[in-house]
């Protein structure tokens, strides 16, 4: 996976993504928004805009920011801004890696169907870091690695696809964990048969246990 990449896959994606992601990808989309408490004027980063899919999720009176890479997919969220009429919704073309935002910028980042996508993941979530307030947390819905062994072999076998289908089908949830610090506050299944996760961080890195003990002691609800 490379930017190039990662934007020729979703010039493909562009024009017919709506129809094959939409009400799939619809639950994680809405619980990752709900879970965030949004207040009135708060200023919330949606990493990953799409197409803007999430958008008419977000509650009045919010200042939000939605950021991509793809100039198609952006392209298409503008019109649904534009046919939506929402209000104070600022959407750019932005490599979510190497953000132009400063410090402390945003009380809520969010990241949905996006890492396992992303060249550099690690660099995205020290982003994310970086944009939120102290204090703050993260919310990241993506695809982990299957627990089921059949399923997991399965991902693996065809993890060297990875440019052609536009992510990585065997990404793992401890190792993305630890290789980030992170401070897991829950993690629930989401979308069809809970193939994919919601995954809730503290803003700050893990200072108190290890990254298995924060695991160990995630919330899992459906």
């Amino acid at each position: 996976m490379d930017v190039q990449g990662v934007r020729a896959v979703y010039r493909r994606y562009a024009r017919h993504y709506d129809f094959y992601f939409g009400k799939v990808f619809h639950q994680g989309r809405k619980l990752a928004i709900d879970q965030m408490g949004i207040r009135p004027g708060e200023r919330v980063l949606e990493v990953g805009v799409g197409t803007g899919l999430s958008l008419p999720e977000y509650p009045d009176g919010v200042h939000l920011t939605g950021i991509d890479l793809s100039p198609e997919m952006i392209k298409m969220a503008q019109t649904r801004v534009e046919d939506l009429e929402l209000p104070d919704v600022t959407l750019l073309e932005m490599d979510a890696s190497a953000m132009d935002f400063s410090d402390a910028s945003f009380d809520h980042v969010v990241a949905m169907y996006v890492l396992s996508v992303a060249p550099e993941p690690e660099r995205v979530i020290a982003e994310m870091r970086r944009v939120c307030k102290p204090g703050g947390r993260l919310y990241i819905v993506n695809h982990f690695r299957n627990p089921n062994p059949v399923i997991s072999t399965f991902e693996r076998a065809i993890s060297p696809l990875s440019r052609l289908l536009g992510f990585r089908p065997d990404f793992a949830l401890d190792e993305f964990v630890e290789r980030n610090d992170l401070d897991v506050v829950e993690t629930r299944p989401v979308n069809l048969f809970g193939y994919w996760t919601l995954l809730t961080t503290a803003r700050d890195p893990v200072a108190h246990s290890t990254p298995s003990a924060d695991l160990e002691r995630t919330v899992r609800s459906h």
